[in-house]
C-alpha cells in the first residue's frame, strides 16, 4: 500500500515591522502608516502603534518574486502595491480585501503614483517602461516606452493631462496623456535621476540624483497669461511645448546620492533624504515672501557695491568721490527699475536637518497637520524599524517609534516552550517572547548577541548563549535579565537539553563542551529565589565546537567539531565511542531522532547525511539544499526530517525512505533557525529577512510520486520557458523614441481563458447546427426528440459562450482577445448583437466589439462574410450605448439636484463624500462613449471600402 503524508503549509509571518524593498505611505486619512513587509503591505495604526490590519496575496508566496517593492494611497480608500514579479494589487484598506490585479510589467515595479481624483494610476518598473492604469475600468490604458533603463518615479502634473517619469538614463521625460506622445525631454542631470516630486500647486518640479545639488523647474502652466509661469519669464522658454524650464539648483549637505525628495500636502515644506541617515527639511515660501526676499537680496547687493565703490574713492582721494558717487547714480536707476528675478534660494530655505540612528529607507510626510508643528514625518529605517518626528519651526523631535513587534536584525535562533504556548528567539541585541498562535509579541529583552537559546523545562526562563561567551538566564514572566554569567572563552555556539531535566550542555569555540545543573537559589538582597546554573563537568575537544546533540536515553553525546567530523561520546564517561566522517565542510547543524536511532547531519557543503547511532554507518547522503544547510530537526516520535539553509527554502524528508516530500517556500533571505512543536503539528523558521514563519501540518493527504511528478513539472516548464525564450523569441528591439504599446502582458490565465473561449465557441456552433437541423426535421413533420448538449448545462449557445468570459479579468481582456485567431473573432463578433439585450453586459460588449475592430482591421475589410456581421452589430451598438450613457447623465443631474436642495435646507455647508466618485464614473461613461464612438468609425469605414 502506498504511504501517504500530511501536507504542511504556510501559516502566518510575523516580526516584520518596514522591510528595506519599498516605500512606505500614509492613506488618505493620515491615520494609518502603510508599511512595506515582505509579501504583505502592514496597516499601522499611527497612535496606538500596532498592526490593524495585513494585506496578504492569495497567491503562494515564491520568496523575493512576490516582495513588495512599492506603495501608493489614493485619495480614496484604495491602496496599490507594486511587486517583485511585475504585478500591481488594488487593495481596499477598510475591508483588508483585493479589489484587483493588474498585469503588465516584465519587471519589479518601481513606481506608483495616483491622479488628483484617484482614478488613474501611472506604474513604472525596471522593464524600461511607464504604464498608466484605468483603476475605475480596472484595466490598462497603454504603455508609454522610451527611456533605456528603469524608471524609478512618476508624478502627474497639468491637472492630471500630462506625466513626468525619471529614470536611471539620466533623462526626464513629459508625456502627453490625451495624445499618448513623449512631448519633451529634460537632459543636464550628470547621474541616474532617483526621484522626483511636484508641489500640490504645481508650480516646481524637484528632481534627486547623485549630483551634489537639487535641481528644480517651472511648471508651464495650460493657459500663460502673464503670472501663470511662476519664477520665470515666458522668454526663458525655448520651446512654447515645453512644460518644464531649468529654474535651478540648491546645493546639498550630504555626499550621498539622493534616494526620495517629497513636498507635504500644504506645500510649505520639502523633504530631502539621501541613501544615508540624514534628512533635509526645506521651508518652500510663496510668492510673496519669496519676491520680498529677493528683493532684500537684491538691495544688499547694491549696499554691498555702494560700500566698495566708496572705499575705493576714499583711497583715490576726495577729488574721486564725486564722480564715482555720480557714475553709481546713473548706472543704480536701471537696477531699480528692472524687474526682480527670483531665484531658488529665495524660494528654498534649509530649515532642519534629522539624524537617524540608521541608515533610512524610506520617508512619508502626513497629509493632516498638526495643531502644533509645520507637519509629521514617517521614517522607515534599514533596522526594522518606523520613527516619527515633529517638525516645527524651531526644531524637529522624535514623538514616537514602532519598534517592538520585530527585531533590529537577523533571528538567529528560535525556541518553543514545552506546551508549545510560547516562543523565545534571540537576535543580535534582544530577546523577544511572542506566542505563535497570534504572532504577537509579549515580552522585548534586553541581551547580548544571541546565537543559541533554550527554555528552560518549567517554562519560566530561558537560557541564551551569546557570541561574547556568556549564558544569559531571562525571566520570562517579568520580561527581565536574571543573571550573566561567563560561561566559555569564546563564542557559545549550541545549547543542547538533557533529557532528565536538570540540567544542559553547551559548546564553544574555545573547544570545550560544558555540562551544566540548574539550581535554585536565593541571593542577598533578593525577596524571591532565582535560577541559577553551575558547571559540573567540562569535556575537552581538539577544534571548535558547532554543535552538540544528546540521545534522548541520555547514553550518547554527539559534539560537531570544525574540521568536518562528529564525534560521539559516553555521556557518562566521557569516553569517545564512533566518528562520523564524510562531510567536506563543517558539520551546522544535527538531531538525533526520538528513538535514538538515526541521527542527521547538515553541513556547509549543502548535503544531509542520515547515519545509523548503533554502529555510525552513513544510511543515506542527499544533495539537499543549493547553500548551506543551517538548522535539521527531527519531528517527534517520528523519522521525518525539516532541514532549512541559505537557499531560502524548508523541505521536509523522509528518513527511512530517503525521499523528500516537500519544499516549503516563503522566506525572502537566508534561513538560520528551526523549531518543530513537540506534537509535530507545526514548525517556526527564523531567518535573516527578520521574519519568523509558522508552518501548519493539514489534514491533506499527498504521495510521494504526485509530488515528484509536480517538481518535475515545474522542473521542465522552467526549463522550457527559458529555452523558448533564449531560441526562439527574438531579442526585443530598442523602443522607438515615445512609442506606445499595449499595457497588458501575455500570462498563462490569458492563454488559458483564450482556449475556453475557442472551445466554447465550437461547442455552441455546434449546437446551433444539432438545433437547426431538428428545426428542420420538424418542418419535414418528423417527431424527433432534442437532446441538448449536457455540456451547456441548459443554456443557450449565446448564454454559453458569454458564461466564458465571466472569469476573464478586466486587465487581461485585451491580451485573451488578441490571441484569438480570425475565424474565431469572426464567430465571436456575430454573439455581440443578442449580448447587448444584456443590460449589465452593454459595457463588456463595447470592449470586445472595441478591441476585435482593432485587432482585425485590415482582415475584416477584405473579407465579404464580415459584412452582414457589422451591418447587424452596428444597428443596435450605438443606439444601446447612447442610451445607457443617458440615463447615467440623468442620475449624475438628479444627484446634484438632490445636493443642491439640502445644501440649501442646512445651515451647515454641505459635504458630498461621493464627489469624487461621481467624476470618477462621469470619466467612465465618457470612456464608454469613446469606445462607440470608435466601433463607429471602424464600422463605417468598412461600410464605405466595401
Amino acid at each position: 500500500m502506498v504511504k501517504a503524508y500530511l501536507r504542511y503549509e504556510p501559516a502566518s509571518s510575523f516580526g516584520v515591522i518596514a522591510s528595506v524593498d519599498s516605500n512606505i505611505s500614509y492613506d488618505s486619512s493620515g491615520k494609518h502608516l502603510l508599511s512595506p513587509a515582505l509579501e504583505k503591505i502592514a496597516v499601522w495604526h499611527v497612535r496606538q502603534g500596532i498592526s490593524t490590519k495585513t494585506l496578504t496575496p492569495s497567491v503562494p508566496c515564491r520568496g523575493p518574486s512576490l516582495a513588495v517593492t512599492s506603495i501608493a494611497s489614493s485619495p480614496s480608500v484604495l491602496i496599490a502595491g507594486g511587486y517583485g514579479d511585475g504585478s500591481i494589487r488594488i487593495w481596499d484598506s477598510d475591508k483588508g480585501t483585493c479589489e484587483t490585479t493588474l498585469n503588465g510589467h516584465k519587471g519589479a515595479v518601481t513606481a506608483l503614483r495616483y491622479n488628483k481624483l484617484g482614478s488613474l494610476l501611472a506604474s513604472g518598473s525596471k522593464d524600461n517602461d511607464v504604464i498608466l492604469w484605468d483603476v475605475v475600468g480596472e484595466t490598462g490604458l497603454f504603455r508609454l516606452r522610451g527611456h533605456r533603463d528603469q524608471v524609478t518615479d512618476v508624478v502627474f502634473v497639468g491637472s492630471g493631462k500630462k506625466l513626468v517619469s525619471s529614470s536611471k538614463d539620466k533623462f526626464l521625460r513629459v508625456w502627453d496623456i490625451d495624445t499618448q506622445h513623449c512631448m519633451q525631454i529634460v537632459g543636464g542631470h550628470h547621474s541616474e535621476i532617483w526621484t522626483l516630486d511636484v508641489d500640490p500647486a504645481e508650480r516646481f518640479l524637484v528632481t534627486g540624483s547623485a549630483d551634489k545639488e537639487l535641481r528644480f523647474y517651472a511648471i508651464k502652466q495650460d493657459s500663460v497669461d502673464g503670472e501663470s509661469v511662476k519664477d520665470g519669464d515666458d522668454s526663458s522658454i525655448s520651446n512654447k511645448w515645453d512644460v518644464l524650464t531649468h529654474f535651478g539648483e540648491i546645493q546639498r549637505q550630504s555626499k550621498d546620492r539622493v534616494a526620495t525628495v517629497q513636498f507635504n500636502k500644504s506645500g510649505n515644506l520639502l523633504a530631502c533624504h539621501v541613501a544615508g541617515k540624514m534628512v533635509e527639511i526645506f521651508r518652500v515660501l510663496d510668492d510673496a515672501e519669496a519676491k520680498r526676499k529677493a528683493k532684500r537680496r537684491v538691495n544688499r547687493k547694491k549696499e554691498k557695491k555702494h560700500g566698495k565703490e566708496a572705499t575705493e574713492g576714499t583711497e583715490n582721494g576726495d577729488g574721486n568721490i564725486e564722480n564715482k558717487g555720480e557714475s553709481s547714480t546713473v548706472t543704480d536707476g536701471p537696477i531699480e527699475t528692472n524687474k526682480i528675478t527670483v531665484t531658488v534660494p529665495d524660494v528654498f530655505k534649509l530649515l532642519h536637518t534629522i539624524r537617524a540612528s540608521k541608515k533610512i529607507c524610506s520617508i512619508s510626510f502626513c497629509p493632516i497637520t498638526p495643531k502644533n508643528s509645520l507637519a509629521t514625518l514617517a521614517l522607515s529605517l534599514n533596522n526594522n524599524l518606523i520613527e516619527f518626528y515633529s517638525i516645527e519651526s524651531a526644531e524637529t523631535k522624535k514623538t514616537l517609534a514602532i519598534d517592538l513587534q520585530g527585531h533590529r536584525s537577523d533571528v538567529r535562533s528560535v525556541t518553543l516552550s514545552s506546551d508549545n504556548s510560547f516562543l523565545l528567539s534571540t537576535s543580535h541585541n534582544a530577546v523577544k517572547i511572542w506566542n505563535p498562535s497570534t504572532g504577537s509579541c509579549l515580552r522585548t529583552i534586553d541581551s547580548g548577541y544571541g546565537l543559541c537559546s533554550l527554555i528552560v523545562p518549567t517554562n519560566k526562563y530561558g537560557l541564551v548563549g551569546t557570541k561574547d561567551g556568556t549564558l544569559e538566564i531571562i525571566d520570562i514572566g517579568s520580561g527581565t535579565r536574571v543573571e550573566v554569567a561567563e560561561a566559555h572563552g569564546g563564542s557559545v555556539r549550541t545549547i543542547a537539553a538533557l533529557p532528565e531535566k536538570h540540567g544542559f550542555v553547551t559548546g564553544s569555540a574555545d573547544h570545550e563542551v560544558k555540562f551544566w545543573e540548574y539550581q535554585i537559589t536565593q541571593k542577598p538582597g533578593q525577596a524571591t529565589k532565582q535560577l541559577t546554573v553551575s558547571n559540573v563537568r567540562t569535556m575537552r575537544m581538539n577544534d571548535d565546537v558547532l554543535v552538540v546533540a544528546i540521545s534522548p536515553d541520555a547514553k550518547y553525546i554527539a559534539v560537531a567539531l570544525l574540521d568536518s567530523t562528529v564525534k560521539i561520546h559516553f555521556v557518562d564517561s566521557l569516553k569517545f565511542f564512533l566518528s562520523l566522517y564524510g562531510h567536506k565542510l563543517p558539520v551546522l547543524c544535527m538531531d538525533i531522532s526520538s528513538d535514538g536511532d538515526l541521527i542527521v547531519t547538515g553541513s556547509a557543503d549543502k548535503n544531509i547525511k542520515i547515519w545509523g547511532l548503533d554502529f555510525g554507518d552513513c544510511h543515506k547522503s542527499i544533495f539537499a539544499h543549493a547553500d548551506s544547510v543551517m538548522a535539521v530537526q527531527f519531528v517527534p516520535k517520528t523519522h521525518y526530517v525539516f532541514s532549512v539553509g541559505k537557499d531560502r527554502v524548508v523541505k521536509y524528508w523522509d528518513a527511512d525512505k530517503f525521499e523528500q516530500l516537500l519544499t516549503l517556500e516563503g522566506h525572502h533571505a537566508d534561513i538560520w533557525c528551526l523549531a518543530v512543536s513537540n506534537r509535530g503539528d507545526f514548525i517556526v523558521t527564523g531567518s535573516h529577512d527578520r521574519s519568523i514563519r509558522r508552518w501548519d501540518r493539514t489534514e491533506e493527504q499527498f504521495f510521494i510520486e504526485e509530488e515528484k511528478e509536480k517538481r518535475l513539472e515545474e522542473m521542465f516548464d522552467g526549463d522550457l520557458d527559458n529555452a523558448y525564450e533564449n531560441k526562439y523569441v527574438p531579442k526585443e528591439e530598442i523602443p522607438e523614441e515615445g512609442a506606445v504599446a499595449v499595457a497588458g502582458k501575455k500570462t498563462q490565465e490569458t492563454l488559458t481563458a483564450t482556449d475556453l473561449i475557442i472551445e466554447r465557441l465550437d461547442i455552441a456552433e455546434n449546437e446551433k447546427k444539432r438545433i437547426a437541423e431538428h428545426q428542420e426535421e420538424e418542418k419535414n413533420n418528423k417527431k424527433a426528440v432534442f437532446q441538448p448538449n449536457p455540456l451547456m448545462i441548459g443554456r443557450s449557445p449565446s448564454d454559453y459562450v458569454l458564461s466564458a468570459f465571466k472569469d476573464v479579468h478586466s486587465n487581461d481582456l485585451e491580451q485573451t482577445l488578441m490571441a484569438l485567431p480570425f475565424t474565431d473573432a469572426l464567430k465571436l463578433l456575430s454573439y455581440l448583437k443578442e449580448w447587448t439585450s444584456y443590460s449589465d453586459k452593454v459595457e463588456l460588449v463595447c470592449r470586445i466589439g472595441t478591441l476585435l475592430l482593432q485587432t482585425h482591421y485590415n482582415q475584416l475589410l477584405s473579407t465579404p462574410a464580415a459584412r452582414p456581421v457589422l451591418i447587424a452589430f452596428s444597428d443596435i451598438f450605438y443606439e444601446r450605448v447612447k442610451g445607457w450613457k443617458d440615463i447615467f447623465g440623468f442620475n449624475l443631474a438628479a444627484m446634484d439636484h438632490i445636493q443642491q436642495l439640502m445644501a440649501s435646507r442646512s445651515d451647515a455647508l454641505f459635504q458630498d463624500a461621493r464627489s469624487k466618485l461621481r467624476e470618477i464614473r462621469a470619466q467612465q461613461s465618457k470612456r464608454l462613449q469613446d469606445r462607440s464612438d470608435t466601433g463607429e468609425v471602424v464600422m463605417r469605414k468598412k461600410k464605405k471600402k466595401t
